[in-house]
C-alpha cells in the first residue's frame, strides 16, 4: 500500500482515506509505530475479553484510535464492515498489511484522521460496535455514544487514576460511568490504572 500526502479526501488502494491529519501528531505516532513494528495477530479489544458473547452478530463497526489494526481486523474476521481511524498512516499501513494476511482487506476501511478534530463526519452513525482503546478525550465521548446504532455496543478502555498514576491523560474515578449514563451499562471496572466500560445504546430513545 502506498500512502499519499495527508490532504482531505484523498483515497488510495486498500480503502485508505486521509483527512485533516496534524503533522505533529502524525509524525510523533508514526515514529512510535515504526519502532514497534507490525502486529502479528488480530485480537479482540481488551475491554471485551471474557465478554465476547455481548458482541452483535454483524453490522458496521468503528475502531477509534485503532493503532496497528489488531482489533479492526479481528472484527472484520467476525463479519463486520469496519471503519478504522487513527492519526498515524504508519499504523494504518501495518493494519492494512495484517488485514491482507488475514484475508479481510475488503472489510476494513482505514482513515488517517486527527481525532482532536472529532470523528470523521462522513462516517456518520449507525454502528453496531464502537471500540476505543487507550485514547481518552472527554470531548469525544458524546460522539462515541452518538455513533452507535440502537442496541449498538460501546467498548471503551482508557488509562485511569484508579489504582494507577495521576496525570492529565487518565480518567478520574467514575468518569466513564458518568459520561455514558445514557447508555445501558453491561460491565464497568476501574483497577490497576485502567478503566473499561461495556454499554449498549437503548433500542428506543429515552
Amino acid at each position: 500500500m502506498v500512502l499519499t500526502a495527508a490532504t482531505r479526501g484523498v483515497r488510495t488502494a486498500g480503502h485508505l482515506t486521509l483527512l485533516r491529519v496534524s503533522d505533529e501528531d502524525r509524525e510523533r505516532w508514526d515514529r512510535r509505530f515504526a519502532a514497534i513494528g507490525a502486529v502479528e495477530v488480530a485480537a479482540p479489544p481488551t475491554g471485551l475479553r471474557g465478554a465476547e458473547e455481548l458482541l452483535p452478530a454483524a453490522g458496521r463497526a468503528l475502531d477509534v484510535a485503532c493503532g496497528r489494526g489488531a482489533t479492526a481486523v479481528w472484527l472484520a474476521q467476525r463479519g463486520f464492515t469496519v471503519d478504522a481511524v487513527d492519526v498515524s498512516p504508519e499504523a494504518l499501513r501495518a493494519g492494512a498489511e495484517l488485514a491482507a494476511r488475514c484475508g479481510v482487506t475488503d472489510r476494513v476501511r482505514w482513515h488517517a484522521h486527527d481525532l482532536d478534530a472529532g470523528l470523521p463526519p462522513e462516517l456518520g452513525s449507525g454502528f453496531a460496535v464502537v471500540v476505543c482503546q487507550r485514547f481518552r478525550d472527554p470531548r469525544l465521548y458524546p460522539a462515541l455514544a452518538g455513533a452507535l446504532a440502537p442496541g449498538g455496543l460501546l467498548v471503551l478502555t482508557v488509562l485511569s487514576r484508579s489504582g494507577g498514576e495521576d496525570g492529565p491523560y487518565r480518567a478520574g474515578p467514575g468518569e466513564l460511568a458518568a459520561a455514558f449514563g445514557g447508555l445501558e451499562g453491561r460491565a464497568h471496572r476501574e483497577t490497576d490504572g485502567e478503566a473499561a466500560l461495556l454499554a449498549r445504546a437503548p433500542l428506543t430513545p429515552r
